[in-house]
């Protein structure tokens, strides 16, 4: 059997322990836990270059070690040149060993290598406990090549908690190492004004 992913064992001998005493839950099925994290990418020109969407797919696979499935549009909007059933995106769902891997390497290797990174903003919860990440550029993951590479674009990650509240989330990822900024701190208030 292959060992247990880092972050994971840090999340039951650490961070589980932390919620509780933070939180006061007294039944331990009420502790949050990171249940999954969704990988989705767009790519707009899938239409008419095939090559993009292999590329895409290619990409996701790399950083994720796990195959992405192909999203098809499912109604037709004229304005954007979209029909009915046109591959328009990649996504993968990632659970388990592979979803705590993946995130280990995101807060240690990837999100480091953004220019200029400062945190992730603490702003994109979305009241149920999940956590919505954009990221610009995919050349920030170790995987990819930059040299091979013949377009540079994002992807948006979902982190799916069982946490029912927005703080209880944000503690839960911040124990798991997510660099969080909070707007409201990093800027002091002008005195003497």
């Amino acid at each position: 059997m292959a060992d247990t992913p880092r972050l994971q064992e840090q999340y039951e001998d650490e961070v589980r322990p932390d919620l509780v005493d933070q939180f006061g839950y007294e039944n331990p099925m009420q502790v949050p836990r990171l249940k999954k994290i969704c990988i989705n990418r767009g790519v707009g020109e899938a239409s008419e270059n095939q090559k993009a969407l292999d590329d895409a797919v290619e990409e996701i696979r790399k950083i994720t070690g796990q195959h992405p499935s192909v999203t098809h549009a499912k109604k037709s909007i004229a304005s954007f040149g979209v029909r009915e059933g046109m591959p328009i995106g990649v996504k993968v769902t990632l659970r388990d060993a592979r979803m705590y891997e993946f995130f280990d390497r995101l807060v240690t290797l990837a999100l480091p290598n953004i220019r200029d990174f400062e945190g992730v903003p603490d702003r994109s919860f979305d009241g149920h406990g999940n956590y919505t990440l954009g990221i610009d550029e995919q050349i920030i993951f170790p995987e990819i090549d930059v040299d091979n590479v013949d377009r540079i674009s994002g992807m948006d990650l979902t982190f799916v908690t069982s946490a029912e509240t927005d703080e209880e989330s944000y503690a839960l990822l911040k124990g798991l190492g997510m660099p969080f900024v909070r707007r409201g701190e990093e800027e002091p208030e002008p005195v003497g004004v």
